[in-house]
């Protein structure tokens, strides 16, 4: 499997990188069968393992812990801090407080003594963001994490970011970790050409567009509204709703683009977002040996400018099909009373 550099960081990683959060009780919870997964993508050339704190209540990360005892040194450990991990208010967040203390169960559930990529999963917009590089500095200095990354921040707070660690000395991320695919582009626009601004490796997940890109979905009768994500997610998966009727003619036309071209759709959705030139490595998350073996299997596909320019014409560049597929939404559009007036003032 090809390898590409990080950021700059000089640590070599490969083109596939091994997103976990399929293993534990949000999905396989088979401790076995999710340790044998990950050997197998190990074996296959994979050396990119991506976590998190929250995934299945910290349960992914003892699994990965279990997996690479006896090859912790082959693997490139990536794992993430910010959300919930508790029901009190300072148990989640970017606080310095809850970093130091989350930092340690992380590398005890992952029975290792430091952390390769060490991202803020979300932007918090309670803590300074000076706050919580100075915090993520002291890590590095101490050995306990090698490098630090961004997962799902807007550009402009990307841009604060790299500011804040230039004008007072911290260490700044050298990672972003942004949702891509086919059906969700709107990171073209600004997120990848302000990562490659500032030699930022970029880590995408949800190629297969929760699923949207699989090749599950053929039809609207194919959407089960009653179980699993698309329960809980129904604005996503609907497919009465505008958005959703638009990614499912898209998910027709591009079938049809993905056949034309001898390919599955999940290889044509994974060849597509390693096509972009910003992005240094794509997370895949299997839940079953059978479907890391059919990513697998289209490791080595490499689109035609012909193929990309008809992906270009099915969904247009930096283009969301449905808006509601945002996986984070800035306060000032969450919080109504951010956008009125107060009657007098």
């Amino acid at each position: 499997m090809k390898r590409r550099i990080l950021g700059g960081t000089g640590i070599s990683v490969s083109e596939y990188a091994l997103g976990t959060m399929m293993f534990g009780a949000w999905a396989n919870q088979d401790h076995d069968d999710s340790v044998r997964i990950i050997h197998r993508a190990l074996d296959a050339g994979i050396n990119f393992v991506d976590t998190a704190d929250v995934y299945s209540s910290g349960e992914s990360e003892e699994i990965v812990g279990k997996a690479l005892k006896g090859r912790r040194d082959d693997v490139v450990l990536a794992t993430k801090v910010f959300n919930s991990m508790g029901p009190d208010a300072n148990h989640g967040g970017n606080s310095r407080r809850w970093i130091t203390r989350e930092i340690e169960n992380s590398l005890r559930r992952l029975g290792t003594d430091y952390i390769d990529l060490y991202q803020i999963h979300r932007p918090d917009p309670a803590t300074d963001i000076d706050e919580t590089l100075s915090v993520l500095s002291d890590l590095v200095r101490a050995g306990k994490v090698r490098a630090v990354g961004s997962s799902t921040f807007p550009a402009e707070q990307i841009v604060e970011a790299q500011w804040t660690s230039e004008r007072r000395g911290h260490v700044r991320f050298r990672s972003e970790q942004p949702p891509y695919s086919m059906l969700a582009r709107s990171v073209e626009a600004a997120v990848l050409p302000t990562a490659q601004k500032y030699g930022m490796g970029v880590l995408t997940w949800g190629p297969l567009s929760a699923g949207w890109l699989s090749g599950r979905y053929t039809k609207a009768s194919d959407i089960d509204l009653t179980g699993g994500r698309s329960a809980i997610e129904r604005h996503k998966f609907d497919p009465s709703l505008p958005g959703n009727a638009r990614k499912l003619a898209a998910v027709g036309q591009l079938a049809e683009l993905a056949s034309d071209a001898k390919l599955s759709l999940p290889h044509l959705a994974l060849a597509f977002v390693r096509s972009h030139p910003a992005v240094t490595s794509v997370i895949i998350g299997p839940r079953t040996m059978e479907q890391l073996e059919d990513l697998l299997a289209g490791v080595d596909v490499e689109l035609s400018e012909d193929v990309l320019d008809r992906i270009d014409e099915i969904v247009p560049p930096g283009t969301d099909l449905n808006r509601d597929d945002s996986y984070y939404t800035p306060p000032a559009l969450a919080d109504k009373a951010q956008r009125r007036r107060r009657p007098g003032v």
